[in-house]
C-alpha cells in the first residue's frame, strides 16, 4: 500500500532526538562480512528498509542473516562457500548493493552484480569500480544488465589512482584489495567517515590498512580474514537532517549521538547564519533563539568530504526557501538532485534553476500543497518544508523516506510536530 505523510504547518521543533548507525556505512559493512567465513555481528544498526533489502541479498548468496531491528543488531553467518550472483530484483531497489562486487571477487573469484538502481538523483557510473578491479587483475564487462567480474587466479596488488574520489569505488577497491596478493596503493580516494568505519572493521578482521581518512590508502594483502563484532558509526546525514530541521523551523534540537566533527561545513554555515550551534556531552545542539527572527540564507556548493555533503543539499534548499535573503545552491556531484526544487515551488518557494545552480530567495512562509518525494533526502526535506507552510502538506513517496530514517514521523512528533502517516488514496498506478 502506498503511503504519504500529512504534515501540519506552524511547528517549531524543540527537544532532543537520537541518531543511530549510519545508513551509508551499515549497508557496506554487511558486504564486508562476506570476506570472512564465520559469524560477524554488527551493532548500532538502523531500523530501516534498506537493511532488510541488503539482508535478503546476502541470503540469496547463501549467507544466514539475523536482523533484530529493535535491538539494532545484525548477525551474519558466512559459510565456506557462497554464491556470486546478485539479482536485479533486489539490486534495482538498493544501489548500495553494488558494494558486494569487491568482496565477492576477492572471496570467490567471480561476481555477477546487476547494474543497480536506487534513488533518482542522477547518473552514477560504475567505470571507476571496474577500472579499479581491473587494475587488481580482474576481468570486468557488462552482459545482459549485469556487471561481471572474474579473477580465477585471485587478485594482485596494484597502484591505483581514482579520477574522482568516488565513495563507492573507494569502498569496492578497498574491500577487494585486502585479500589481494601484495601491496595496493589507492590515490585520490574518498575520505568520508564511512570509509574510515569500513577500514576499522576490516582491520579488526585482520586486514592491514593505512591512510584511511586521507587521500591515499595503502593495503598489504592478507590470505584470510576472520569474523568480528563491530559497532556502526553514527549517521552524520541523519544528524545533519535534524540540524537543518531546527534551523528551518526556528527551533531548538539536541542531536544525541551526532558527531559535530563529521559535519564541519554545514554546522559552521548554520552558525554563521544566526543559529546557535554548540557541542554537548551527548552530541550537539542547534537552536534559533526566540525573537531572533529568521536566520539568514547562505550559499552552498556540494563537494566530496570534508565539503558540504550532497545528501544535505535538499535540506539547504528547504532552509533557504524560508531564510532571510537570497543565496546560491550549487550541486557539483549529481545532476538530477534539483528535483526537490519543483516540489518546493509547489509550496511557494521562490527559486530559479540554472544548470547546476539554484538561486533561492527566502519567503516568510510557504503554503501547504501535495508534493512528491523522489529520493530519501528529498522526501525528508519536503516534510521539514511542510512544517513551515501554512495549512497542511501531503508528502507522497514515504517509502523513500523509510529507506533512510527509522520511524521518522515518530521522531518529529516527539519534537512537537503534527505529522501522521496515512494511505495515499490519490495515487494511481
Amino acid at each position: 500500500m502506498r503511503e504519504r505523510f500529512r504534515v501540519v504547518g506552524g511547528a517549531r521543533l524543540v527537544g532532543e532526538v537520537r541518531v543511530v548507525g549510519a545508513k551509508n556505512s551499515a549497508l557496506k559493512l554487511m558486504a564486508v562480512a562476506l570476506l570472512a567465513q564465520g559469524r560477524t555481528t554488527l551493532t548500532n544498526m538502523p531500523a530501516i528498509v534498506d537493511v532488510r533489502i541488503m539482508a535478503e541479498l546476502l541470503r540469496r548468496l547463501g549467507v544466514a542473516v539475523d536482523y533484530d531491528a529493535e535491538a539494532g543488531v545484525v548477525v551474519i553467518d558466512v559459510p565456506a562457500s557462497i554464491g556470486h550472483r546478485a539479482d536485479y530484483e533486489l539490486v534495482r531497489a538498493l544501489r548500495a548493493s553494488i558494494s558486494v562486487l569487491g568482496p565477492l571477487v576477492a572471496r570467490t573469484g567471480q561476481a555477477d552484480v546487476a547494474v543497480p538502481g536506487g534513488d533518482a538523483i542522477g547518473s552514477r557510473g560504475l567505470d571507476l569500480h571496474a577500472a579499479g578491479l581491473e587494475a587488481l587483475g580482474a576481468q570486468v564487462h557488462v552482459a545482459h544488465g549485469y556487471l561481471v567480474a572474474t579473477a580465477p587466479q585471485g587478485l594482485r596488488g596494484a597502484e591505483i589512482r581514482l579520477d574522482f574520489p568516488s565513495v563507492g569505488a573507494t569502498e569496492n577497491i578497498l574491500m577487494a584489495a585486502v585479500l589481494a596478493r601484495g601491496r595496493t596503493t589507492i590515490d585520490n580516494v574518498a575520505r568520508e567517515p564511512e570509509i574510515v568505519d569500513i577500514a576499522e572493521m576490516l582491520v579488526s578482521m585482520g586486514a592491514r590498512i593505512e591512510g584511511t581518512g586521507t587521500g591515499r590508502i595503502v593495503v598489504e594483502g592478507v590470505e584470510v580474514l576472520r569474523p568480528t563484532e563491530h559497532q556502526v558509526i553514527p549517521d552524520r546525514i541523519a544528524a545533519g537532517t535534524w540540524a537543518f530541521a531546527a534551523a528551518t523551523t526556528c527551533g531548538d534540537i539536541e542531536v544525541v549521538g551526532g558527531v559535530a566533527e563529521h559535519l564541519g561545513v554545514p554546522l559552521r554555515s548554520l552558525a554563521e547564519s544566526g543559529c546557535h550551534v554548540e557541542r554537548t556531552s551527548r552530541g550537539f545542539r542547534v537552536a534559533v533563539p526566540h525573537g531572533a527572527g529568521r536566520p539568514t540564507a547562505f550559499d552552498v556548493a556540494t563537494l566530496p568530504y570534508p565539503g558540504f555533503p550532497t545528501d544535505l543539499q535538499p535540506f539547504a534548499l528547504a532552509y533557504n526557501a524560508v531564510a532571510d535573503g537570497s543565496a546560491m545552491v550549487t550541486e557539483n556531484l549529481f545532476e538530477a538532485r534539483f528535483r526537490t526544487v519543483q516540489e518546493l515551488a509547489r509550496l511557494g518557494a521562490d527559486m530559479q534553476v540554472d544548470g547546476h545552480h539554484v538561486m533561492t530567495h527566502g519567503v516568510p512562509a510557504l503554503s501547504g500543497a501535495p508534493v512528491e518525494s523522489s529520493d530519501i533526502r528529498s522526501g525528508a526535506a519536503l516534510v521539514i518544508a511542510g512544517l513551515v507552510a501554512d495549512g497542511y502538506t501531503l508528502v507522497s513517496g514515504v517509502h523513500h523516506i523509510d529507506r533512510g530514517y527509522p520511524r521518522f514521523e515518530a521522531a518529529l512528533r516527539s519534537l512537537g510536530a503534527d505529522v501522521t502517516r496515512e494511505p495515499d488514496d490519490d495515487w494511481y498506478e
